[in-house]
C-alpha cells in the first residue's frame, strides 16, 4: 500500500488557509487573497452532493459555481446521444462552472459526482462575475484554473489518440487518486470503461495487468493503489502537465 504521507494528490494536501476558511476545504479558496475571499465568503451556500448526482447536465444552465470541499466532479461528453465519454475531473483543488467565466452561461458537459459523497460551496454566477469585475486579482485566478483545466482536457484527448488503454488507466487512476481521500478508489468497470471510452474487456484486461505489477489491487466496485510510483512510471508523461500547472498557476496566487 502506499503510504498517506506519499501520497500528493490535492484531497490529501494541506491548505494553509486563513481562520475564516475553515468552512471549506477547498484549496483554490484556500489560495485566493483575503480580499478576493472577503468577496466571496458572505454569498456561499453549503450543499451536499450524492455519487451519480448531476451538478449539471450537458447543455443546461450554469446558475452556480460550485467549490467542491470533496468528491470528485468528471466532466463527460456524448458521442451519437448516448456514448459517453470522460474529458476530465474536478475536485477540492478547482470548481464548476467554469464557462460562466468565458461568457457562456450552459455548460458544454454533463458534470456527474464520482468515486465518493461530496460537500460543496456553491455561489450565484452574478456573484462571483461581480465580485469578478471588482478584483483583476480573482479575475485572473479564476481563469488561471480554467487554463489548468484546459491542459488535463488536452492531455486526455492525446492520451486517447496515442496511448495503450493500460497507460491510459494508469493516468485516470493517477486523477482519481489525487482527489479522494485516502488509496481506495469506489469505481466499477463500467464506471472507467466510461473514462476511458472503451470496451469493458478492455477495461479487465488493463486492471489485470496493472495487478500483475502490483501498482494497484481491484475488488468488486473498488481500485486500492499500492504503489503510486509504477502508476506513475506506468503512466509517463500522459499524467503531470496540469498538475505541474496548477502548482505554478493557482498554488502561487499570494506569492
Amino acid at each position: 500500500m502506499s503510504l498517506q504521507h506519499d501520497h500528493t494528490g490535492f484531497a490529501n494536501r494541506t491548505a494553509t488557509a486563513p481562520a475564516g476558511r475553515r468552512m471549506s476545504a477547498n484549496l483554490f479558496l484556500a489560495n485566493l487573497s483575503d480580499a478576493d475571499f472577503a468577496l466571496l465568503s458572505p454569498h456561499f451556500e453549503r450543499v451536499s452532493i450524492a455519487v451519480g448526482e448531476v451538478i449539471v447536465p450537458a447543455g443546461g444552465r450554469i446558475d452556480y459555481l460550485t467549490f467542491l470541499d470533496s468528491g470528485i466532479a468528471a466532466l463527460l461528453d456524448t458521442i451519437e446521444g448516448e456514448r459517453l465519454h470522460a474529458v476530465g475531473l474536478i475536485g477540492n483543488e478547482g470548481y464548476l462552472g467554469w464557462p460562466v467565466l468565458l461568457g457562456d452561461d450552459r455548460s458544454p458537459y454533463a458534470t456527474i459526482l464520482r468515486a465518493e459523497a461530496g460537500t460543496a460551496l456553491r455561489i450565484p454566477v452574478e456573484r462571483v462575475i461581480a465580485a469578478a469585475e471588482q478584483s483583476d486579482t480573482l479575475r485572473r485566478a479564476l481563469l488561471r484554473f480554467i487554463e489548468v483545466f484546459m491542459i488535463q482536457v488536452g492531455r486526455t484527448v492525446v492520451s486517447a489518440l496515442g496511448h495503450s488503454v493500460e497507460r491510459r488507466l494508469a493516468r485516470w487512476i493517477l486523477l482519481y487518486h489525487d482527489r479522494v481521500r485516502g488509496d481506495e478508489i469506489t469505481m466499477t468497470h463500467e464506471e472507467f470503461r466510461i473514462m476511458l471510452g472503451v470496451r469493458r474487456s478492455s477495461i479487465t484486461d488493463a486492471l489485470h495487468r496493472l495487478e500483475e505489477q502490483h501498482a494497484i489491487r481491484s475488488v468488486r466496485g473498488r481500485v486500492i493503489v499500492r504503489e503510486r510510483e509504477k502508476l506513475l512510471a506506468l503512466a509517463a508523461d500522459t499524467y503531470g502537465s496540469a498538475e505541474a500547472a496548477y502548482e505554478r498557476l493557482v498554488r502561487t496566487l499570494q506569492i
